[in-house]
């Protein structure tokens, strides 16, 4: 048996996996977050624990015979948040998030004290990075700065509560801007533009391999018949890829969930910055993966059904499978964006409306709107070289086949529909534990999910889409300040 631990914003999630890959429990716990200013989102490390011991316990009284055969726990979750830690391995302060943009300024003085920066880390400095926060922490709480002795990520820290051991692995690690991403290694140069060494970094190892053993504690709390080895884990986007099978070059997959991410499989470092396409280490070892993010996907059409007082549903249901586009354009920046723009200030903006658009209409261009978004993050990764031809399709927006039609035609590739929808980063987790327990080869225990259908791009819609995606890149070309925050 087998136990994968997902740490999401929302909540802590754990899931039990047999020798053939069934499910057999699963449970969670919800988790809040705190908003001290705007901008800034925090958690207490503290309640991540709390909520991992009440989902385990929830587990051994509902299967106890299954949780003590366990032998491999795997970790994945949320990236980039800051854990700072003392010289006794206190938390210092509550721990600032993925989501957190207090540390715009501080992006710049990173790439200013770092030229190298992007070339080395693969990615641009953006506030959800960890560099950024530290340095940020640096100005504005130099206390609790010169107390910091350890750095870690969130399931760094759970790692540590549930074996003793200071451990990140490369994917979760590539989050931080403090690796260098190609040589899969701590780099010295972009830790000391954050005024930091080695000494306060965990040290490394890949996804699929041994971390550390549970606390003979825990195991007996938990009733386990032995001490668990736990694998290095994965962060939560490269944990869905261990999870759906996306492990070798130009394996793909788009996720619409309240946003939106292409993420492709590469067998090397494939850093294209410029359009704001993350290159970060897989969860196994020799493999990279690339993403393209739209910020709004799903939550542009749940931003929608609550102007319009309806079901998302029902929203889906007027529009049916359209034969052309929507007589106006959506761009769906309602909170900046990521690929290619990179630009925060970003907003979104509805086009070409007349008396004879109604709702239906204006709903097929906020599904449009995000499939044109999703064809610049596809773009993005076609230039850097990485090439996708199907993908599969994950996220709340998959249940909708409309939606994935919409996007099949933006992005003129077949999408794939999962049989039992997605199976989430937990799973990923468990089988990444499974491989640091038996040494087996991510090929093996990587199979492939259950696939519902798959939906070819129609190619009419597809030859419409291509010119109405040249007039949606117009008009943000040519909105300037009009698509800036007022």
């Amino acid at each position: 048996m087998f136990l994968g631990l997902d740490y999401g914003t929302s909540a802590v999630k754990a899931l039990l996996v047999d020798g053939t890959q069934r499910i057999v429990g699963t449970a969670s716990e919800r988790l809040s977050v705190s908003r001290p200013a705007p901008g800034q989102s925090e958690q207490d490390p503290e309640a991540w624990w709390q909520a991992t011991l009440d989902a385990m316990d929830a587990l051994a009284r509902a299967h106890p015979k299954e949780l003590a055969a366990v032998s491999g726990i795997g970790l994945s979750g949320q990236m980039h948040g800051a854990v700072l830690l003392d010289a006794a391995g206190k938390v210092l302060r509550p721990a600032i998030l993925w989501n957190d943009v207090r540390s715009v300024a501080e992006c710049a003085a990173f790439e200013a004290a770092f030229p190298e920066s992007r070339q080395i880390t693969g990615n641009i400095a953006m506030p959800g990075f960890t560099a950024p926060k530290l340095l940020w922490v640096r100005a504005h709480e130099p206390r609790i700065f010169a107390a910091i002795r350890t750095v870690l990520l969130p399931k760094a820290w759970i790692r540590y509560r549930l074996t003793g051991e200071l451990v990140e692995e490369m994917s979760d690690a590539s989050g931080t801007l403090w690796l260098d991403v190609g040589a899969r290694d701590w780099s010295d140069a972009a830790l000391a533009a954050t005024g930091l060494d080695r000494g306060a970094m965990p040290r490394l190892v890949e996804g699929s391999a041994p971390s550390g053993t549970l606390t003979q504690a825990l195991a007996n709390r938990w009733g386990m018949a032995a001490a668990p080895v736990v694998a290095g884990g994965a962060g939560d986007n490269a944990a869905g890829a261990i999870g759906l099978s996306a492990i070798r070059p130009n394996d793909a997959f788009v996720s619409l969930g309240t946003s939106g991410v292409l993420f492709a499989s590469t067998d090397r470092f494939r850093p294209y910055p410029g359009a704001a396409v993350h290159a970060f280490c897989h969860a196994i070892p020799g493999t990279w993966h690339q993403m393209g993010v739209t910020l709004s996907a799903a939550a542009s059409l749940a931003w929608w059904a609550g102007i319009t007082d309806r079901d998302e549903a029902a929203l889906l249901e007027e529009v049916g499978l359209p034969a052309a586009p929507a007589k106006a354009l959506f761009l769906p920046y309602l909170g900046g964006e990521r690929t290619p723009h990179n630009d925060g200030a970003l907003r979104g903006a509805f086009a070409g409306l007349s008396y004879d658009t109604d709702r239906a209409s204006l709903t097929q261009a906020v599904l449009e709107g995000v499939a044109f978004s999703m064809r610049d993050c596809l773009d993005a990764l076609t230039q850097s070289g990485t090439r996708v031809e199907i993908a599969d399709v994950i996220g709340g927006g998959s249940r909708s086949r409309t939606w994935i039609a919409i996007i099949a035609a933006a992005l003129n590739i077949p999408l794939r529909r999962l049989e039992a929808g997605e199976t989430g980063g937990a799973f990923g987790a468990a089988r990444l534990a499974r491989m640091a327990v038996t040494g087996e080869s991510p090929e093996t225990v990587c199979t492939p999910p259950a696939r519902a259908e798959t939906i070819d791009p129609d190619p009419a819609l597809a030859e419409l889409y291509a010119r109405r995606i040249d007039r949606y890149r117009a008009l943000h070309a040519q909105g300037g300040d009009a698509l800036h925050a007022l």
